[in-house]
């Protein structure tokens, strides 16, 4: 393989956390299709290969999903690699998370000879939790500390919305101001809790963010001698320091929301996210898959205009019983047009072997269908795993298994793509060469299509070259 790879100049000073919007437009779904396969560009594929002399990552292209075998072998261009890669507007981003520290974030284009080339500026930012699109921007956000002069009279500071803007034609980055505390997370949702936003679905000029609610952090519960704290959850306010990276917490923090049973959306007019609308819904829990610090997107826009939320009832996990969900995982949804839930409800859970499965992460697969990345077992059993695919009819309320893929999966892909009623997805597997597989979401079958001499396909997508 040839080394294209070039070293990008560092662009601003690193950004502060940054929880990502998972977003959709109207006209493509950037996050997870990438462009419109027009026939004038070429698939690109994130792999992974690894031998006697460490792991390489390779951006290879090729003609076609359907077939075909691609091998890395004097093939397409090495780079660094990526937590996420994010296809949008003809380019490809790769967002790097790091935990508590900068990870590194360049972008790539087609060039006009087909082949994969780096651009001049690679960004610094913090981690995030989720990401998405909206506009000329790919957007990153978290919930983080809030500035010193926001501070309460004890020094605990509030939690606010971290966000970084990477205008993806420009190659500019710019950080949000939180200064004025119009970013503040705290009491988002009038109990006192902070909140972080798990993706974010661009329908219009809107974009819906799921709002999944943290617990109290130190300024919360402090406030007002403990006002946010509710009876008998005094024992889960933290005495003293502990835990690890994405478990660690601080002395005052109550960890975990006190209010497992219920599913909030807010609702912003732009890209700015302020001043949000809320809608509220207590069939479901709050709407987010979960792995680590990754807080997936579960809201996601059918054909029509509907938002339909998307719950795993990843509260089941919890320890405590007070903060253990009784829901089920479900979906409920948002009309075309309105800012509150109707009446609209699916229990996906006893849909699935045994009725109490859940679902890691899914998308929008074309209609009113949703591609869902299954767990094997409970996820308040032992190690789940999330190996399995099915098919969400939101129109029959019907929840369909994948058939036709093979036994041996060790994972399954960060994106899919949507073409002519099938949604691919790279299907990574144990001692065999990785594919990409359409699933026709009439039937729920899936199709192996081209494969790749990698040890793994991390993202795909649709690229033509950037004029």
């Amino acid at each position: 393989m040839t080394r294209k790879d070039t070293m990008c100049r560092l662009l601003a000073a690193t950004f502060i956390p940054a929880i990502a919007l998972c977003g959709c437009s109207e006209d493509n779904n950037p996050t997870d299709s990438g462009n419109d396969n027009n026939g004038e560009g070429k698939f690109v594929f994130a792999t992974t290969i690894t031998g006697s002399n460490g792991t390489a990552y390779d951006l290879i292209t090729g003609e076609s999903l359907e077939s075909g075998n691609l091998t890395t072998v004097n093939n397409g261009l090495l780079n660094p690699g990526a937590t996420q890669w994010v296809f949008y507007k003809n380019y490809l981003y790769a967002l790097t998370y790091n935990q508590g520290n900068a990870g590194t974030t360049r972008s790539y284009i087609l060039g006009d000879n087909g082949e994969m080339k780096a651009r001049d500026i690679e960004y610094r930012i913090s981690r995030f939790s989720s990401y998405g699109t909206y506009g000329d921007y790919i957007i990153t956000m978290s919930t983080g500390d809030g500035p010193s002069t926001l501070a309460d009279k004890q020094g605990y500071l509030p939690k606010t919305l971290l966000l970084t803007y990477l205008d993806v034609a420009n190659q500019t980055a710019r950080g949000n101001d939180t200064s004025t505390g119009a970013y503040s997370m705290e009491n988002f949702l009038g109990n006192g809790e902070y909140v972080t936003l798990a993706g974010a679905e661009q329908c219009g000029s809107k974009l819906f963010c799921g709002a999944v609610p943290m617990g109290l952090s130190q300024y919360g519960s402090a406030y007002e001698n403990g006002k946010w704290i509710r009876p008998g959850f005094e024992h889960l306010v933290h005495t003293e320091d502990g835990g690890t990276n994405s478990g660690a917490y601080k002395a005052g923090e109550l960890v975990g929301t006190q209010y497992p049973d219920e599913c909030w959306v807010a609702i912003y007019d732009n890209e700015n996210m302020t001043n949000p609308t809320l809608a509220k819904t207590d069939k479901i829990s709050y709407p987010c898959g979960r792995f680590k610090s990754q807080y997936y997107q579960t809201v996601w826009a059918a054909d029509n205009g509907d938002i339909y939320v998307f719950s795993s009832s990843y509260a089941k996990t919890m320890t405590d019983p007070g903060q253990k969900t009784k829901l089920p995982a479900g979906v409920c949804r948002i009309p075309a047009g309105s800012t509150s839930f109707d009446d609209y409800y699916c229990n996906i859970e006893a849909q699935t072997p045994g009725g109490n499965r859940s679902f890691m992460r899914c998308w929008h697969a074309g209609g009113n269908r949703f591609l869902l990345i299954m767990y094997d077992r409970a996820l308040t059993e032992k190690d789940p795993v999330a190996t399995e695919l099915a098919v969400f009819d939101a129109d029959s309320k019907k929840l369909t298994y994948v058939t036709g893929l093979p036994s041996n999966v060790s994972s399954l892909g960060k994106t899919v793509f949507v073409q002519n009623g099938n949604v691919y997805i790279p299907v990574n597997v144990e001692n065999e060469e990785p594919a990409i597989y359409a699933i026709n979401t009439s039937t729920a079958k899936a199709q192996k299509g081209v494969s790749i001499k990698a040890n793994d396909i991390t993202g795909f997508g649709y690229l033509t070259p950037a004029k």
